[in-house]
């Protein structure tokens, strides 16, 4: 009797578990329950419905939401770098080759990859509050140490790596907040902005530079680290200027924290309707019901993007990989080009620099609202292909010798014109159309991915290309780098996301939705 009654209450068991494993399944479009079975990946089975989405989705755009908008960090290095090759080439200061300017750039970006693999796989983790506040004081610590302990190449390098680690993390930080919080009315406008606001940063490293890198008035060895020394400043204004933000409301319903969410949601709802007409809730909007409880992976994220979303992640490498060779060859070799085949030196970098900023910021600035009016695929395809046709004229007249530095500058600034909200769109791209339970960690991964094939290789390629002198050669540099852009355009135009104006939830449905 008793052996009975155990082997029933075995048998219940059994089924018991079997019930809760069905309903722990998650089943996303185009994913296979047999997969989610043999690997679960719910592991909290109180399962809610909430409005949160729908709620900050409607909200009109406010000041509350600028203060979400920072992100120069990165502008600012990478005007940095791109300035200071020839004061460092100088016998007197650190005595840098050519060929290890070029350098500078590539380990620059590759502390930037492993600071986007890193922070962005915590941010998913821990918040987005957590990693949004604090990542600046990696910046600020690192520009610090490089100002008062770059004492030889190595050392400028190692510590370099160092701020590009804490940029890297603000790639993946800035815009998964960004997404999470902005209305989707806006979105596009907005990502594309912030993102190019890092020409802000720019702008403001090529005006500084006039005073910093005149060895007239300030000595060879000291205006470049000065420079850094305002990188640390920024950074910590830029910490004292995000503090106040609350953690991402989307981000604590899908980790079972839907209360204190919620209670944000008001909070940011009586601030913002204090100033603006209240805006109803859409008639056909719906609450996302999920099951909290994700656990997020790198081996979850490469199971979802190669077999489920393979389409979106050619995608998304093609205009990340596109942009970075772009963006980072000409970009961190520009003042080399200058020097070498204009006879432009560094205390007169920062006014072509000036010109060439002010380009990348308006392109996003001006083009950035058509991203939600006229839509995603044409806009993206079509600065794509037109940058990269941009720079194609322009290298015919390189190679021809038809142009001066002037000249040369003002092409150069009308191609990123358009090429900057193209390169903008590539993040807002992969921050909108996978999961949110992987948004960090999915664009972390398309920038390390596209930024480590792209971006790494291309300063240093583009460097050995100049430091040659041969116009030739960099011709050859410029047209690969337009085949790359018109390439991911025409790819844009076939298998493109159609997501202006959507919820992002709509666009790409949580994995832990019922």
């Amino acid at each position: 009797m008793n052996e009975n009654t155990e082997e029933n209450q075995k048998e219940n068991q059994k089924e018991n578990q079997n019930e809760n494993q069905n309903e722990a399944e998650v089943i996303s479009e185009g994913t296979d329950n047999d997969e989610n079975a043999e690997e679960p990946l719910i592991v909290n089975q109180n399962t809610i419905s909430s409005w949160i989405p729908a709620r900050l989705d409607r909200l009109p755009f406010s000041r509350f939401h600028v203060h979400v908008m920072t992100w120069i960090l990165d502008g600012l290095e990478v005007t940095i770098i791109s300035v200071i090759g020839t004061i460092l080439s100088r016998s007197d200061v650190l005595g840098i080759s050519d060929v290890e300017i070029g350098l500078i750039g590539t380990i620059y970006i590759s502390g930037a990859i492993c600071g986007a693999l890193v922070l962005g796989y915590l941010s998913d983790k821990y918040g987005r509050r957590a990693l949004f506040t604090k990542i600046p004081f990696i910046y600020a610590t690192a520009s610090l140490f490089t100002a008062v302990l770059g004492l030889n190449f190595p050392l400028f390098v190692i510590w370099n790596w160092f701020i590009g680690f804490g940029i890297g993390g603000e790639y993946s930080s800035v815009n998964s907040t960004v997404d999470e919080f902005i209305p989707s009315a806006v979105r596009g406008r907005v990502n594309i902005f912030v993102n190019g606001s890092y020409w802000l940063g720019g702008l403001l490293g090529a005006s500084v530079s006039l005073l910093l890198l005149n060895t007239s008035l300030i000595g060879p060895n000291y205006g470049w680290r000065i420079f850094f020394g305002i990188g640390f400043v920024l950074g910590i204004g830029i910490y004292f200027l995000r503090r106040t933000l609350p953690e991402s409301p989307r981000w604590l319903m899908i980790h079972g924290r839907n209360e204190e969410a919620e209670r944000i949601v008001t909070e940011i709802e009586k601030k913002v309707f204090a100033k603006k007409p209240e805006v109803p809730i859409p008639e056909d909007a719906e609450p996302v019901v999920i099951t909290p409880g994700f656990k997020t992976s790198y081996k979850l994220i490469a199971k979802r993007m190669f077999k489920v979303d393979k389409k979106k992640s050619i995608l998304g490498l093609s205009l990340m990989i596109g942009q970075a060779f772009f963006y980072n060859g000409l970009f961190f070799t520009y003042a080399l080009v200058l020097k070498k085949f204009y006879n432009v030196y560094s205390d007169s970098v920062g006014i072509y620099l000036i010109f060439f900023c002010i380009g990348n910021f308006l392109g996003p600035t001006i083009l950035g609202q058509l991203f939600d009016k006229i839509g995603r695929i044409p806009m993206i395809s079509g600065t794509y292909i037109l940058s990269g046709l941009l720079l194609l004229a322009t290298s015919f007249l390189f190679l021809e010798d038809k142009l001066n530095a002037i000249t040369q500058t003002l092409c150069w600034a009308v191609i990123f014109f358009v090429a900057s909200a193209g390169a903008s769109s590539a993040y807002l791209t992969v921050s909108e159309i996978f999961p949110l339970e992987l948004r960090a960690l999915a664009i972390s991964f398309f920038y390390s991915t596209g930024t480590g094939l792209g971006g790494i290789i291309s300063p240093f390629i583009f460097g050995a290309l100049v430091s040659t002198k041969s116009r030739i050669k960099v011709f050859w540099g410029y047209v690969f780098a337009t085949s790359l852009m018109v390439f991911a355009g025409v790819l844009e135009l076939f298998i493109g996301v159609k997501s202006e104006g959507q919820s992002l939830e709509k666009i790409a449905k949580p994995l832990s939705s019922s």
